[in-house]
């Protein structure tokens, strides 16, 4: 006789309810899972914003290059990053700083805005920043000058990420005294970011020896220098030192060149973009030394982004707009290997992450918010020189990054453990 034991029914149902709740509770953490990525990317959006210069001064610098360089940086990260979209906002400063902090207030506060990839001009940027900090959001200043935003207005949340007032001062200033250049006049443009040009170029000319005789005011925009010029004329230094940028730059040089002060003095630019020397011409501003962080075509990587750019732009792009572009990228990246938008966590990834891209190699952010990579010295080539459209630079020097940024034995910034 054979005898079927049957399972006893308590205990099979006992077995199927664990596993009824075993899968339910999976289920569970799969959909929180789906929520918490949802929650990690707050409002479901990556929203970056753009303050830049649309019209005025600096239009040429950044503008609507800045726009397609930022376009270009999302476009090619794929439109999304975790899935989620990535959007741009972008509004004018008209380079002023009460403008730029009412803006990126509104944008932090009601527009849902997750960083600031760029903001142009100093005193804006220095605004932007305060807001920035407040709101505990990422603010990245690739066209923005002053040494100020990594050493005496560093904070957490910010990279200053292209080249300073110091860069500019250790390559321009350092070259053109060792040349000779050992006595200057500045003509400074009359706000942050001239002032701490001047200032941080006197240092370097006084540690190599030279002097610096005298300097000028002139305010933004200036629609005559010609006061300015004789100024500098009648002070009898060897080297004029431009402490301004944009079209003031370009029309210090015009007025100098029409006054016949280049007959007798040297002019030294301190902050030149490739399109200042495009809208001057090389006849107007060859032999001049001046110093970058990037020249679309010093080699093959950064010829075939740069004709890419090009092709929207209709001429090739300067360091600022270029570095739009490498530091939106790096926060991008920073975002899909966090798996979040968070602030914290988003810089410590992006501090963390050195920097290798098109025109940055090995480049590493400090603590003070400073990303330090190589810097170059250019001399602007002669009309004889360039063989084709854009070809305005031959390479003089390149400066190594830990000599072409201010040593942190000498930040005041509080980040940096002392």
């Amino acid at each position: 006789m054979h005898i079927h034991h049957h399972p006893s029914t308590p205990v099979a149902a006992r077995s199927a309810a664990r596993w009824t709740r075993l899968a339910t509770a999976a289920a569970l953490v799969v959909a929180a899972g789906g929520a918490l990525a949802q929650d990690k990317i707050s409002d479901g959006i990556v929203k970056i914003g753009l303050l830049s210069d649309l019209s005025g001064v600096y239009a040429d610098i950044v503008g609507p290059g800045a726009v397609i360089a930022a376009k270009m940086a999302i476009a090619d990260f794929g439109g999304k990053v975790l899935g989620k979209p990535i959007e741009l906002v972008v509004a004018d400063t008209q380079n002023k700083a009460d403008i730029t902090a009412a803006k990126a207030r509104e944008w932090f506060d009601t527009q849902k805005v997750d960083m600031l990839g760029d903001v142009a001009a100093t005193a804006p940027a220095l605004a932007a920043l305060q807001v920035a900090k407040q709101k505990n959001k990422i603010a990245l200043f690739p066209s923005a000058a002053s040494s100020r935003l990594s050493n005496e207005d560093c904070s957490a949340i910010s990279v200053h990420w292209t080249y300073d007032t110091y860069a500019l001062a250790a390559g321009t200033g350092r070259g053109v005294v060792k040349s000779g250049g050992d006595s200057w006049f500045f003509l400074t443009a009359d706000y942050a970011f001239g002032t701490n040009l001047e200032k941080d170029t006197t240092e370097v000319i006084k540690a190599e020896g030279g002097k610096v005789i005298g300097s000028v005011r002139h305010p933004l925009n200036a629609a005559d220098f010609s006061s300015f010029l004789l100024q500098a004329q009648s002070s009898k230094a060897k080297i004029v030192g431009l402490a301004n940028a944009g079209g003031d730059m370009i029309n210090s040089i015009k007025a100098a060149n029409e006054f016949g002060i280049t007959k007798n003095q040297r002019l030294a630019a301190l902050l030149v973009f490739i399109n200042d020397i495009h809208s001057m011409g090389l006849p107007v501003a060859q032999g001049m030394l001046l110093t970058e962080a990037f020249y679309w075509d010093s080699s093959d990587e950064a010829r075939k982004w740069s004709r890419r750019f090009f092709e929207q732009h209709k001429r090739m792009p300067n360091m600022a707009q270029a570095g739009i572009y490498s530091g939106i990228t790096h926060y991008l990246k920073a975002v899909a290997a966090t798996g979040t938008d968070d602030t914290t966590t988003v810089m410590a990834k992006m501090k963390a992450t050195p920097v290798n891209d098109f025109m940055t190699k090995n480049g590493k952010i400090r603590e003070d918010g400073r990303l330090i990579r190589d810097m170059y010295v250019y001399e602007v080539k002669k009309p004889s020189e360039s063989n084709y459209p854009w070809d305005y630079y031959k390479l003089k020097a390149t400066i190594p990054a830990e000599q072409a940024f201010l040593p942190l034995s000498r930040s005041v910034c509080p980040l940096v453990k002392k």
